[in-house]
């Protein structure tokens, strides 16, 4: 019987695994543990690796994800493939503190805990190199949080952290599965409050790879606030695609502004150039931030992706001075006559582009480069 599986997303790990593999033998001892790679299809040869070892480490196995991205819903999917009553999520780029692992499993078993969470802002803990800014948003991630969260945590950033099976099941069916913050996605999940304990760890750097956080991880933590706070309402790229829109709005503005009172132009000329600038903006930045999981790439994509994107905007400009007219004609107010047309074409609008511009295709595999080589195997027992 396994008592613990350990959950260990991974994209271009390949040079962590031996000694991510290494360090948990060394402190699990005579454990009856697993380890379940779950791999967004990594370039470098990673999921080929760990099928490798697999063969002469029977606690290793890795499940490849084709078409999926995402370091939430990789963990989600590992959670459930394991039958082990005490789950594990760990990062595999050996900056969480692995030696930690048997004292959060003593804590889970031998009290009425669902998870207990490995903190880098507890007492004994420590952010290790982080920079200042890094830090700085880390706190103002935290405060964010506090606004879905049944319960207290010092470290609701956390990647690193031990659940009870049982409590998993509980909230599975809840999980957004947005983004990075899975441990945010559990708790924020609980219909009750969670009972957590937190151990102390001192955040290292990595060694080997790159970091897998850019800039838009903060627009994946917003979406997953989103979701969780209005997600019955309406899904959190709708907000998403309206925060660009209102940013479209302002840019439309401003070079209708700029080209009818400073460049003289005509009104149907200046609002027909704002139009077709501010639609191309709202198109790259939804490419870039609103359906950042199906981002549209290469020259044909795009230019398909922008005349669709045309298309239905225009329509929806159409239904919105349709409808507004139509309100303003019974009666009702200018202003609450132009904000119905607003949201029934802001709604066409998304919902056609997502069909339409960002539909979820197949993907090119064709096109994928070849995955490095893979040394002959001759060393690979010392992973057990």
């Amino acid at each position: 019987m396994v008592d613990l599986a350990i959950i260990i997303p991974t994209f271009n790990e390949r040079e962590n695994i031996r000694p991510l593999l290494a360090s948990l033998d060394a402190v699990l001892g005579d454990l009856e543990y697993e380890v379940i790679f779950v791999d967004d299809d990594s370039t470098d040869g990673t999921a080929a690796l760990i099928r490798e070892l697999s063969l002469t480490n029977l606690r290793v196995r890795v499940l490849q994800r084709i078409g999926r991205r995402g370091l939430a819903s990789a963990c989600v999917e590992g959670m459930l493939s394991t039958a082990a009553p005490c789950i594990a999520v760990m990062d595999a780029d050996l900056q969480h503190d692995e030696s930690i692992l048997p004292e959060m499993l003593a804590k889970l078993c031998s009290e009425p805990l669902d998870l207990v969470v490995a903190t880098r802002n507890a007492a004994g803990g420590s952010m290790g190199e982080f920079s200042a800014l890094r830090i700085r948003l880390s706190d103002i991630g935290k405060r964010l949080s506090n606004g879905i969260c049944h319960c207290s945590l010092s470290d609701p950033m956390s990647g690193f952290f031990i659940l009870d099976r049982r409590f998993l099941e509980e909230v599975v069916h809840l999980l957004s599965g947005i983004g990075f913050k899975i441990l945010l996605d559990l708790v924020a999940s609980s219909r009750r409050p969670v009972r957590i304990a937190e151990v102390p760890y001192r955040f290292r750097e990595r060694v080997h790879g790159e970091s897998k956080l850019d800039t838009l991880v903060g627009i994946e933590y917003l979406q997953l606030l989103l979701d969780k706070k209005f997600g019955d309402f309406a899904p959190p790229q709708f907000f998403l695609f309206s925060m660009v829109g209102g940013a479209g709005a302002l840019v439309h503005l401003s070079v209708l502004f700029v080209l009818l009172k400073l460049d003289q132009q005509s009104f149907l000329v200046s609002q027909t150039i704002a139009t077709y600038i501010a639609m191309t903006m709202n198109f790259f930045l939804n490419n870039m931030v609103t359906y950042r999981d199906r981002r549209l790439r290469g020259a044909a994509a795009l230019i398909w992706g922008l005349l669709s994107f045309y298309l239905a905007c225009s329509i929806g400009a159409f239904i919105n001075i349709r409808v507004a007219n139509f309100i303003w004609n019974g009666g009702v107010s200018w202003y609450l006559a132009g904000a119905v047309g607003v949201v029934v074409s802001s709604v066409w609008n998304y919902a056609v582009t997502a069909m339409l511009t960002w539909r979820r295709a197949r993907r090119n595999l064709t096109a994928r480069p070849r995955p490095a080589p893979l040394p002959t195997g001759s060393d690979l027992s010392s992973a057990r």
